[in-house]
């Protein structure tokens, strides 16, 4: 029995990165001896065990046949006998093809040392065609690493694409990736990948009409900073809205269903769609356009999701930071107002709301007169 730390673990040491998991691979034992020395088995699909003191995973080496359509049509096949290179083979990249033994040499039979120091996503075999999941892989390693995806890997890509197999991803396992890779340090690079094999346009073609539009090198941009600045994922998302067009609501009603995405982002979205206008013109608007934006973003109620869209707004269009600015200021002061004293001052319930508006509007037009906005 002999245990190798495979995949991930291996390929981020060679590229000088940081190694936060390490997964195992053993070859040479059967799920009964791994019990008898201690391993916790966690495996559903196939054996693997939990390792009594570190607690990192050990799974038996193993193969798979193809035996459907979709990701999950595989038929597995894991004993004694299988080799370290038969598992690795079944791998998806050359990347993560490589494998260390416990005296630390690298065992690497599809050239994956080679293709990291050169930034390229190289599938290891035909194989690779056979499940629609790594079409999304690719493209999230290539959102990581900044990689080029390999020639022949983007035709196969494509042929997988043509030939129906990327219909038959769940929308569940496709806004997973998805959302893993918007919330690495290079998105705009997934969204280069998907398009250039044609998954964009099948998957998700409101986001593949908003790449079409003339913003593509402004939205790239702007997903470049959002990363930079650690945006978290609803804004990332709400910032594909800022740049869709005329029908965006209808667009990311359909989008947040295809990829049933959750409903935060959904909301933070929708609410790009809705407000963008009155954002970019809060540089110059008076006071009572500025109430109308807070109003219609529910930012009284829910202030941390109008922070979260103003995030969306000036990573997009960061001309929109002195807008953003007097949104804020208004709403500091808007807030402020004691809303109990005003509904307890008029005649009737009826007009508890526009004495509230208008307290609102003449503190927000307070703020704007009391503050030097650049």
């Amino acid at each position: 029995m002999r245990a190798y730390v495979v995949g991930g673990a291996v390929r981020d040491e060679l590229l000088g990165l940081p190694v936060v998991d390490r997964d195992w691979v053993v070859v040479g034992a059967t799920p009964e001896e791994m019990a008898a020395a201690g391993y916790k088995p966690v495996g559903r699909d196939f054996p693997v065990f939990l390792h009594p003191a570190t607690h990192e995973e050990y799974a038996l080496a193993r193969t798979e046949r193809k035996s459907g359509r979709g990701y999950k049509g595989f038929t597995l096949y894991s004993a004694p006998d299988v080799k370290l290179e038969d598992d690795l083979a079944r791998r998806d990249l050359t990347i993560n093809a490589m494998a260390r033994d416990e005296e630390g040499r690298l065992i690497d039979p599809f050239g994956g040392e080679a293709d990291a120091r050169a930034g390229l996503l190289r599938h290891v075999g035909e194989a690779f065609s056979e499940d629609p999941v790594r079409i999304l892989r690719v493209a999230r390693f290539a959102a990581r690493f900044r990689f080029k995806v390999a020639p022949q890997t983007l035709e196969l890509m494509r042929g997988m694409v043509s030939g129906g197999e990327a219909d038959f991803l769940v929308a569940e396992r496709v806004w997973q990736e998805f959302a893993r890779g918007l919330l690495e340090a290079h998105p705009q690079e997934m969204f280069r990948v998907l398009e250039a094999c044609g998954a964009l346009a099948r998957l998700a073609p409101e986001l593949q009409a908003i790449l079409a539009g003339a913003s593509r090198d402004v939205l790239f941009a702007a997903l470049e900073r959002a990363a930079a600045e650690g945006a978290p994922l609803p804004v990332r998302f709400a910032m594909l809205a800022w740049f869709a067009g005329g029908e965006c609501e209808a667009a990311f009603n359909a989008l947040g269903a295809r990829l049933r995405a959750p409903m935060e982002e959904r909301e933070l979205a929708q609410l790009a769609c809705r407000c963008r206008a009155g954002i970019v013109e809060g540089a110059h608007a008076e006071a009572a356009g500025l109430l109308a934006v807070l109003k219609n973003a529910d930012a009284f109620r829910r202030k941390e999701r109008f922070e979260g869209l103003l995030l969306a707004a000036s990573l997009s269009a960061p001309e929109t930071a002195v807008g953003a600015q007097r949104l804020r200021a208004g709403l500091h002061a808007a807030s402020a107002i004691d809303a109990g004293a005003i509904a307890g001052s008029v005649s009737s319930p009826a007009e508890i709301p526009g004495a509230i508006d208008a307290a609102r509007l003449a503190a927000v037009r307070g703020a704007l007169n009391r503050q030097d906005f650049r």
